[in-house]
């Protein structure tokens, strides 16, 4: 396998797909990133199953047969239902070592990895879009890298995407909303986690999140294909701050917003054992089910939820910020995309 750095110089869009794509799918997934399938994809085949050019000629037919980006990703967040779940799947292999995990997989997700994955796939229309927008969602400004990924969901993610959606939270919780302060230390998480010496300085977090207790008056104006992220924190005086997440509450879970056959609101998410949708009132349910033992052993619990809604346009948002070429994607040392 030849060294993604040691590309030459002359470097054509070909050999920059196939360098973005030498990840989890092997030199055979990148030969064949962005060309049409041989076949057609069979109906029932659940998307965890597909293989990348599969993918890529799913999207394109999904693009041409639904032009409601919400429809879309509702659709393809359903087509995955029954994914398995695994935690802490994804790095920066091969361009980095510090996270040896490769940039994308199919087969399973997190959370994390299931809403970027849906996202991206919902927004383009063959595998090379997918991959290049996948990067641009997980990375601050699509700078691959274990020090640029978006770590911290309320402090790097829902910034970093602004392009993509907006946080709707204070408009639907109104005077219910609550606040909460958080101090982010990336440096601190780089150098414990991934043995990564950085200068990055500490950040002074505010956030407003929705209390569960509230989520009826929100419930009616929440859509399909907004995103839903599950505020955890430890309900106990004098209780410690996180020492990962720098405060006393942060996002712990997220996923994205459905409609039930009979209108009721849904989460579709990923969770241990596999990729489910529910209505939200059960997941409320459960989760609040032990919170007297919770607060009594100091141990987080749900608070409540923050919101994020769709821009009108989120691609011509994207090229406001990368140019007309955008998403623009950069591995670490320097090679740009495209």
């Amino acid at each position: 396998m030849n060294n993604p750095f040691a590309l030459p110089s002359a470097r054509n869009r070909r050999a920059r797909r196939l360098a973005l794509c030498l990840c989890a799918g092997g030199l055979a997934a990148a030969a064949n990133a962005g060309e049409p399938a041989a076949a057609a994809t069979p109906a029932d085949k659940p998307l965890y199953a597909f293989t990348e050019p599969e993918v890529g000629a799913y999207l394109a037919r999904l693009h041409a047969t639904e032009p409601d980006l919400r429809q879309r990703i509702v659709h393809l967040a359903r087509k995955n239902l029954g994914q398995p779940y695994e935690l802490y799947l994804l790095g920066e292999a091969p361009f980095e070592t510090h996270d040896p995990q490769p940039l994308y997989s199919l087969t399973k997700s997190d959370c994390v990895v299931f809403t970027e994955h849906t996202l991206a796939m919902a927004l383009s229309r063959d595998w090379t879009g997918f991959m290049r927008l996948l990067q641009r969602i997980r990375y601050r400004d699509g700078r691959i890298g274990v020090a640029t990924r978006n770590h911290f969901t309320e402090a790097d993610w829902n910034p970093a995407n602004r392009w993509l959606a907006t946080d709707v939270t204070a408009e639907l919780a109104g005077d219910a909303a609550k606040k909460w302060d958080a101090r982010i230390d990336r440096a601190r998480f780089l150098r414990t986690r991934y043995r990564l010496e950085t200068a990055l300085p500490v950040e002074q977090l505010r956030d407003t999140y929705l209390p569960y207790e509230a989520i009826a008056r929100a419930e009616p104006h929440i859509a399909p294909g907004d995103i839903i992220q599950l505020v955890r924190g430890v309900v106990r005086p004098g209780a410690p701050e996180s020492e990962i997440f720098g405060g006393s509450a942060w996002i712990g879970h997220l996923g994205l917003a459905a409609r039930g056959a009979d209108g009721a609101l849904h989460l579709i998410h990923s969770v241990e054992p596999a990729v489910r949708e529910e209505p939200l009132t059960a997941l409320i349910a459960r989760e609040t089910a032990h919170n007297t033992e919770k607060d009594a052993a100091g141990k987080p619990r749900l608070l409540g939820f923050k919101v994020l809604r769709l821009v009108a346009d989120p691609l011509a948002q994207l090229r406001q910020l990368d140019g007309p070429d955008a998403p623009r994607v950069t591995l670490p040392g320097g090679v740009t995309f495209p």
